[in-house]
């Protein structure tokens, strides 16, 4: 009877945890591939929009280079190409563009050389600029002037269209060249600047007409306004009835401070690429005012 109690042995009541279902796990692990897939799918569909985008934008900054022009190699220093910041040039990028610089004194017909040569299209000569003692007061700020004028982001009443063709400005001796001069002379090499040098060859009619332009000043004989420069016979008339009065004892001192101070003038700036004329020569020699007045300058300038 016993045995038969004890019919249930201790192995009887181990009990054995069921298996776990494999079809549970493979659909974790795929659940989880079909995350990480996800995931990386994304990362590189981002990538590839990146990557495609930036070769789009590439292309389009890219430019076409512009075509040389037919010129002498002497010639290739002195056309230029500039991008202005303020505007685009268009069609008109490729257009060649000369600088210059007109380097004269007061009252030299350096204001009625300009006027010749801003009636032509495509030429700017935008002013005795350096007028400004600001922006003559260190070689900085001269060389962010001339940067500005000579990559057209100088706006004046001279300034042209984007096909400009040659641009430049007046300058007289006495407006921080002098002071400069190396440092100027270097920038006009290194940037291909060509120099037009405008002088009188009647020094004593220089005089008078500084003495005249001071009375006007002052005076304003020209209904109550001072006008440096006129454009009418009748205007004319009327300052020419001012008969200045010359000192003799400071003549001759005076005419020979000029000289000295042109003679140093084309001293200093010989190694430039230049020219020199006479206002007396333009004005009676009608070959050389009409090469002015035409495209005929572009090409030496």
């Amino acid at each position: 009877m016993a045995d038969d109690l004890c019919f249930f042995t201790k192995d009887s009541f181990i009990l054995k945890s069921p298996k776990k279902s494999p079809l549970v796990l493979r659909t974790v692990v795929l659940f989880f591939v079909m995350v990480c897939g996800v995931y990386i799918c994304t990362i590189c569909l981002k990538q590839i929009s990146t990557g495609s985008t930036t070769e789009f934008l590439n292309f389009r900054v890219v430019q076409k280079p512009c075509p040389e022009p037919n010129i002498e190699p002497w010639e290739i220093p002195y056309v230029h190409y500039p991008n202005p910041k303020t505007y685009s040039r268009a069609e008109c990028a490729c257009n060649p563009v000369r600088y210059f610089a007109i380097m004269s004194m007061q009252r030299s017909g350096s204001g009625w050389f300009e006027t010749l040569l801003n009636n032509h299209t495509n030429i700017s000569s935008n002013g005795e600029i350096f007028s400004v003692k600001v922006r003559r007061s260190n070689v900085s700020t001269i060389f962010e002037t001339l940067d500005k004028i000579y990559n057209l982001d100088w706006m004046s009443s001279a300034s042209k269209n984007e096909c400009t063709a040659a641009v430049g400005l007046k300058w007289m001796l006495n407006q921080g060249l002098m002071q400069h001069h190396k440092e100027i002379v270097e920038y006009f090499n290194t940037r291909g600047v060509s120099t037009i040098f405008l002088f009188r060859r009647n020094l004593l009619r220089r005089m008078i007409s500084i003495l005249a332009n001071s009375y006007d000043r002052d005076a304003k004989p020209l209904n109550g306004t001072h006008k440096s420069h006129v454009h009418s016979p009748y205007e004319a008339a009327i300052l020419a009835s001012y008969k200045p009065v010359v000192n003799v004892t400071t003549l001759i001192p005076s005419l020979r401070q000029v000289e000295e101070t042109t003679k140093k003038g084309l001293e200093y700036f010989k190694s430039t690429r230049h020219i020199i004329l006479y206002y007396e020569d333009v004005v009676k020699n009608h070959t050389v005012r009409k090469m002015f007045q035409k495209a005929d300058l572009l090409v030496w300038l």
